[in-house]
């Protein structure tokens, strides 16, 4: 039996409508739609018959004519499409029909298109392409063609199954230069003709502009094709030079899978690198940073892009990708260059570097270690570099606490301490390691300590930063500041005048002892303003105040600053005298007292008070005053 039927009446019926047709054509064909799972096998030999007939192989009542074989085949095919719920019945009937009618095709083109059956139709092309040499072509061209499709599932699916194809080598060349005319359609100002045609739905009125999707469709192919064939690359960056900026930004941000299929060891695309065309320097530094993403650079791609850098092209972005091959002087050389670019790039380049220490080491390990990057900024010549994009870079560096430790940066600054001149950011670095890192205190005095041994104020900036550290890190500075000069000293309280005043509470609060180490002019520099008020108070008796003020403005009119500060002293010294006398009167007094109860106790009763007192006189106008007096009363004679 054939579909239910007795496959004689079967072939009786297909006769019938064969020669006949019309009515007769309708009527088969509604039969077999009616019940299609079970009548297909009628479908096939109605096809077959048709064929036959447009052969010349049954009885001539007329001129074989395509006609009736492609109209069979075709409303056979409109009606599986549509009715077919196995999506197996549709590709069947299009692989066994004895020939391909160019309507056949574009109804399988059709399919191809419909979002439920892309994948089947592909598949069916892909069949008929290689299992019927002979029209492979016709085939291929369908296939391609839908690679060339404005929406991207279609498109992209259409490539699949190019890419398997181009492995043959007669289809090759064919599909090369359908790629290689999708490409070339963007060397044009405005979307061609064919594009317009074939993306109707995505340029809509703006037909004279490129679009992302317009240009994307017209790159799909040909960037699939590049991991197969690397010497397409060449004609890639020849196109890219050639296009308009929209054209060259989608072509960056589409580069990524093919570059990576190509790999960094592929002879093509280091021979562009090193031939880099005039122009496509963006395109080739896009594919390097690819290439070096995930990985370390090859030894053969540094190479060639430092030659590139020194012999061609003075770029320094170049360097980027491929930093951590290059050696330790060779970054520190380029290091000036590269903080001056854009700040999302010098981040990157920081990234780099630094990647390493963060416990990723698949891009490879770093030329510079962290505190050997922070000293080399630190050194940058600031005729090559401004200092505010210096500064920029050193904070990107303390923004990564998980490699800049406290530890890390007291290499830093040891190192920097140790340089011949001292270079001028590194009080700031002090400043900024000490706010990261209290505990760096102590390390910090000693750090200041060592400056004034190495004269830090013959260096303006770093005297400033010297004394903004000092008044940052009060009162652990005082005992730093007690070590400066007197001169400098002074310039200290100019700078900053509320140093002064804590820091002379400091030292009035130190022993006798202490005190004695103080140098002397350093007291006199603390003590010099302070006093004014005592000294009025203790005048009033002796001078009255408007006389006093008199002298001193008249004195002032005729004497320099020199005489005026001698002047002083010579006043605090007569201050201190006068101090000192009433000081030693008091301490006589109060031994006298003691003496005499001593006296009265061991003396006989009889001795009379007077000549105690007499005695007792006589005694301390012969004595010398006490060590503890004497000690007193020389500090301030000597000062």
């Amino acid at each position: 039996m054939m579909c239910g039927i007795n496959e004689t009446r079967a072939k009786i019926i297909i006769g019938l409508v064969t020669q006949f047709g019309e009515e007769l054509a309708n009527l088969l064909k509604d039969f077999i739609f009616e019940d299609l799972r079970n009548r297909s096998d009628l479908a096939f030999a109605w096809i077959y018959q048709e064929y036959a007939k447009y052969q010349g192989y049954m009885p001539k009542f007329r001129e074989p004519s395509i006609d009736n074989y492609d109209k069979c085949l075709c409303d056979l095919l409109e009606g599986v499409k549509v009715r077919d719920t196995r999506e197996g019945l549709f590709s069947h009937l299009i692989l066994q029909a004895p020939l391909l009618t160019p309507k056949a095709l574009e109804i399988l083109r059709e399919y191809c298109e419909e979002e439920s059956h892309v994948y089947i139709g592909m598949s069916t092309l892909r069949d008929l392409v290689l299992k019927r040499p002979a029209d492979q072509y016709n085939y291929l061209i369908v296939l391609l063609d839908l690679a060339f499709h404005e929406r991207p599932d279609v498109r992209n699916q259409a490539v699949q199954f190019t890419k398997r194809l181009y492995e043959k080598p007669n289809l090759k060349d064919s599909i090369e230069s359908f790629a290689l005319e999708c490409l070339k359609n963007l060397l044009h100002e405005k979307p061609s003709q064919r594009v317009v045609d074939r993306c109707p739905n995505l340029l809509g009125d703006n037909a004279e502009t490129w679009t992302e999707e317009t240009i994307k469709m017209c790159l799909t192919l040909y960037l699939a094709l590049l991991p197969m064939n690397h010497k397409l690359i060449h004609e890639l960056a020849t196109v890219y030079v050639a296009t308009s900026p929209l054209i060259k930004r989608t072509v960056l941000r589409v580069l990524e899978n093919p570059v990576r299929g190509m790999g960094m060891s592929s002879p093509e695309l280091l021979l562009l690198v090193e031939n880099c065309p005039k122009g496509a320097e963006t395109l080739i530094t896009r594919m390097l940073h690819i290439l070096t993403d995930k990985a370390p650079p090859s030894p053969e791609l540094v190479k060639r892009v430092r030659d590139l850098y020194h012999k061609r092209v003075s770029d320094v972005r170049f360097l980027i990708p491929v930093l951590i091959g290059l050696e330790k002087k060779e970054v520190i050389a380029a290091l000036p260059k590269l903080i001056k670019l854009n700040p999302i790039v010098v981040k990157e380049v920081f990234h780099r570097l630094l990647m390493s220490h963060q416990g990723d080491n698949s891009a490879g390990q770093s030329p510079l270690s962290p505190a050997e990057l922070l000293i080399a900024l630190h050194n940058i010549d600031s005729s090559k570099c401004d200092m505010k994009s210096i500064i920029k870079a050193t904070s990107l560096c303390f923004n990564e606490r998980t490699i800049y430790t406290q530890e890390v940066l007291a290499v830093v600054m040891q190192q920097l301490m140790e340089q011949n001149p001292i270079p001028t950011l590194l009080m700031r670095t002090v400043i900024q390691s000490l706010s990261m890192y209290p505990r760096l205190i102590g390390f910090v005095m000693n750090i200041l300590q060592r400056l004034i041994i190495k004269q830090v104020w013959k260096q303006k900036k770093i005297w400033e930063g010297f004394v903004k550290c000092c008044q940052r890190t009060k009162p652990q500075s005082f005992q730093v500041l007690l070590q400066l000069p007197p001169q400098q000293l002074k310039n200290v309280f100019e700078m900053t005048p509320d140093l002064k005043e804590p820091l002379l509470e400091h030292v009035k609060a130190f022993t006798m002892h202490q005190r004695a180490h103080v140098p002397k002019a350093v007291m006199q520099v603390l003590e010099s303003e302070d006093q004014k008020p005592a000294e009025m108070k203790t005048d009033e008796n002796v001078v009255p105040k408007k006389i006093e003020d008199e002298k001193k403005q008249e004195k002032v009119s005729h004497l320099g600053q020199e005489d005026i500060y001698k002047q002083k002293i010579a006043e605090e010294r007569l201050k201190q005298q006068r101090l000192l006398k009433e000081r030693l009167a008091k301490e006589r007094q109060l031994k006298q007292e003691e003496e005499e109860k001593q006296k009265m106790q061991t003396e006989q009763k009889n001795v009379s008070v007077e000549s105690e007192e007499k005695d007792a006189e006589a005694a301390m106008e012969t004595n010398e005053p006490s060590q503890e007096s004497q000690q007193i009363k020389e500090e301030p004679m000597e000062t």
